[in-house]
């Protein structure tokens, strides 16, 4: 990487002001003054500005998250309502949020620094699964089931297909695991909605085959690099 890029990546200075720096004399590359904003940083080398050794490349950090109802999938609240940021407090990484889950929705939340692993996981070509775990009012009859499976209206959008079974069915509600790949805001609550059973409870277990397992609620964990490359090749 050359080393105006280098010295840019690190939030330092931008690459015009890193050009100034490095002609000012500031910039030693292993205890040597380096002139030259074209010479490339190679990973042995040790980066100096004004005296303090800098990193260039931030390390990519990434988390799965249990989010508890009640918390606002977002880095900031304008009604100063609690966020995940809260959760991840402790994590020394600028993290956001990889898509949403609502207000009352609890579950497999993915939190990262690395913008590219975002965007592959929330593109709509890339059809990343996400299985939810919900519990319904009313009994959900097998036609009701067709429907939501064949896509349903939430509003002048038809869900794509998605796969649904009934896990347990009593008289006046009904455990549910539905599978989709689209990301629509409140989607699962509006397609169930559209076929007459209200949401109770609502929680994320899984994105592809990357599932929430024993993660107590309010907790986080760092993902697996097999994990990590597994959701980027998905």
């Amino acid at each position: 990487m050359r080393l105006n890029k280098y010295i840019a990546s690190a939030g330092l200075a931008s690459r015009r002001k890193a050009d100034e720096l490095i002609k000012a004399g500031k910039v030693k590359i292993n205890g040597a003054i380096m002139d030259e904003p074209g010479y490339d940083v190679v990973t042995e080398d040790v980066v100096e500005v004004n005296g303090h050794v800098i990193e260039g490349v931030r390390k990519n950090v990434y988390i799965m998250l249990n989010k508890p109802k009640g918390y606002i999938t977002s880095v900031s609240d304008d009604k100063d309502r609690p966020t995940v940021m809260d959760l991840v407090a402790e994590v020394d990484a600028r993290l956001f949020p990889v898509g949403r889950l609502d207000y009352n929705t609890s579950g497999l939340l993915l939190m990262t620094n690395d913008g590219e692993f975002a965007y592959h996981l929330t593109h709509p070509k890339h059809q990343v699964e996400k299985t939810y775990r919900a519990k319904v009012a009313g009994v959900l009859s097998p036609q009701r089931i067709t429907k939501l499976r064949r896509g349903v209206d939430i509003g002048g959008y038809i869900t794509a297909a998605s796969k649904v079974s009934v896990i347990k069915q009593s008289e006046r509600s009904a455990i549910v695991e539905i599978k989709i790949h689209e990301g629509k805001n409140r989607q699962i609550r509006k397609m169930f909605a559209a076929v007459g059973n209200k949401v109770i409870e609502l929680e994320r277990v899984a994105i592809g085959d990357l599932y929430l397992g024993h993660l107590k609620v309010g907790h986080y964990r760092k993902l697996t690099r097999q994990e990590v490359d597994y959701l980027k090749n998905s």
